[in-house]
């Protein structure tokens, strides 16, 4: 058969080179993930570098409220008339802010719930409660129901042996604050070693135990029963020496420490015996109370007299509880991940970045179709 001539002649691009143009085609679309990856990566960064700031700043406020917490301040004056003999002080452990007190003897059996401002939120009247001497206050936390307890300790005996016993009333701390009339608990004591004069009372919150400070120019530390029975008399044991004079004790929320309180100074101790720290008191007309803040780190301390003053002193560094752990601070928004090899970083195994690579490849694969397609065409 002859030529078909006149017919058109269609040129046919062989399917490899079109296979190596949508290659090169592709190419050019993978440079924008990559590209993407690296805006993650870079808005990622941004984020990461915005928050150091701001937990630097948040550091430096931190730091100056600390540098403010490390000195001795003037925390309030009990402004309540009724009020002229505080005697002990108690943090709550529930209500946030508050500080109780009360008189010493000669008073009646009234509980003051004070505020940080020094005004009296509530008055508490133990209904079934001597106040024979009044001399200190202690609370705690009832460890099955996590409710406030408080301790108040009818414990002063200045005529050394006056009395057969002494009396702590243990008081269900109020869930409110509003007067009310409350019912006690009451567990009689008397000493092994015989009759004494004292002012301390503090609870260990790990065990339950409760201690009691004699004031005497030796004193002692006197332990009570683990489990305190109201059908009879329970007996205190010394487990451990008192400074000089103690007018208070209290301990640590975390039960890590406890401080007894005289009229010139504090002591800090681990246990019984084991001293801690010496912590220097603001100078006070009759230094009676002492308590520990909330968070451990420093003592409240307080005097007799109208209007009289609660002082907070911080806490040397050997004396304050072990710091929490700090959960590790993660970022709001998932980071990308590190790249660890050329292709996932997006630089070809030569070290050139994927786009400018892919554009090579496009350039040269459309070069080499219009090759063959010239070629095919003749």
């Amino acid at each position: 058969m002859g030529s078909a001539t006149g017919r058109t002649r269609t040129s046919r691009i062989p399917r490899a080179a079109l296979a190596l143009l949508a290659v090169a085609v592709a190419g050019t679309v993978l440079p924008a993930t990559a590209t993407a990856a690296a805006t993650t990566e870079a808005t990622a960064a941004a984020d990461a570098e915005t928050a150091a700031r701001a937990e630097t700043a948040g550091a430096a406020t931190a730091q100056t409220a600390a540098r403010l917490d490390d000195r001795e301040r003037l925390l309030f004056r009990i402004r309540d008339d009724r009020v002229g003999e505080s005697s002990g002080l108690a943090v709550s452990p529930t209500h946030k802010g508050i500080v109780y007190t009360h008189n010493d003897s000669g008073n009646g059996p009234q509980i003051y719930a004070i505020g940080q401002d020094g005004r009296t939120r509530a008055t508490f009247t133990i209904g079934n409660a001597e106040a024979r001497d009044w001399e200190g206050i202690a609370a705690s936390t009832d460890r099955a129901t996590g409710r406030g307890v408080l301790w108040i300790a009818d414990i002063g005996d200045n005529m050394d042996g006056a009395w057969p016993d002494v009396s702590v009333y243990k008081v269900a701390e109020p869930g409110t604050m509003k007067d009310a009339t409350l019912r006690a608990v009451r567990y009689r004591f008397r000493y092994a070693d015989g009759p004494r004069n004292a002012e301390g009372v503090m609870v260990d919150p790990r065990t339950g135990r409760l201690y009691i400070v004699s004031k005497e120019f030796s004193g002692g530390v006197y332990a009570a029963p683990a489990k305190l029975r109201t059908d009879k008399v329970n007996v205190l044991r010394r487990v451990g020496s008192a400074p000089l004079m103690a007018t208070d004790a209290a301990y640590a929320p975390d039960g890590s420490s406890f401080v007894i309180r005289t009229y010139f100074s504090a002591s800090v101790y681990r246990s019984p015996g084991k001293l801690i720290a010496h912590v220097t008191m603001p100078p006070l007309r009759q230094a009676e109370s002492i308590a520990y803040t909330q968070d451990g780190a420093a003592l409240l301390t307080g005097s007799e007299g109208k209007d009289s003053p609660v002082y907070r002193v911080p806490l040397p560094a050997a004396a304050r509880p072990a710091p929490s752990p700090r959960p590790a601070r993660t970022s709001a928004r998932p980071r990308a991940v590190s790249a660890t090899s050329g292709a996932d970083s997006g630089d070809g195994a030569l070290g050139v970045p994927m786009p400018v690579l892919w554009l090579a490849v496009a350039l040269g694969a459309i070069g080499i179709i219009g090759f063959i397609a010239h070629r095919a065409g003749r």
